[in-house]
């Protein structure tokens, strides 16, 4: 995944520290803040990528970085950023897709404990983040699993992969047993119930700063 060169690897390390302060800045002051708050809300699926395309690019860089204990760049490091920020349009529709869906079902009736106390709203969060990760996350993470294979087969020199190649490149055992039977429950369903407590205009944004935390417990796991 890395392409190792001293000079593009310190400006990526570097960039991508500007980019987490550039947002921790517009979060902390009012102005800002407002301003972002209205974007988000005027223009959802924009900001979705733009969010992604950022963060989520970063969480890999980071990762890489301490992975290899070198300042190291992502090979495609463009291609990812694309694909990321479409990644981020598909999760800002399905995140508000999960949250009204679930608000109805409560509602309804059909889940238990609706109200206006903390603890439905806690539990809303919670059977948001469980479905949507059960059911939307296996999809969107083989999706991006192999998104990833086609550019490390491409990167490796083969120019034209075709869909079984990239298929039968994926080692499945390890994407079902850790991603999808570890991450999710442990890491993925806690952390999006804390964030479908945060208001709508902050919940992509946090969904995209949770890809920075997971790229670096994963390359202490490497």
């Amino acid at each position: 995944m890395e392409k190792k060169t001293n000079a593009g690897g310190l400006i990526a390390g570097i960039a991508s520290i500007a980019v987490i302060a550039l947002f921790a800045a517009v979060l902390i002051f009012p102005a800002s803040r407002e301003t972002f708050k209205s974007l988000s809300s005027a223009h959802p699926y924009i900001m979705g990528f733009i969010k992604f395309a950022l963060l989520a690019t970063v969480g890999e860089v980071i990762a890489l970085i301490l992975r290899n204990r070198t300042w190291s760049l992502p090979y495609y490091i463009g291609w990812r950023m694309l694909i990321w920020g479409l990644i981020g349009v598909a999760i800002t529709f399905m995140m508000s897709a999960y949250s009204y869906g679930v608000a109805g079902l409560m509602a309804a009736g059909l889940l238990p404990g609706a109200g206006e106390t903390f603890r439905s709203k806690l539990l809303a969060a919670f059977y948001t983040a469980a479905v949507m990760n059960l059911t939307f996350g296996p999809t969107f993470m083989s999706a991006h699993k192999l998104t990833d294979k086609y550019l490390e087969l491409r990167h490796n020199g083969v120019k034209k992969p075709g869909l079984r190649g990239v298929v039968n490149g994926v080692d499945w055992h390890a994407f079902v047993s850790f991603t999808l039977f570890k991450t999710i429950p442990l890491f993925w369903i806690p952390a999006h119930t804390l964030t479908f407590l945060l208001p709508p205009e902050y919940r992509v944004i946090a969904a995209a700063a949770l890809s920075i935390a997971l790229g670096i417990i994963l390359s202490f796991k490497k």
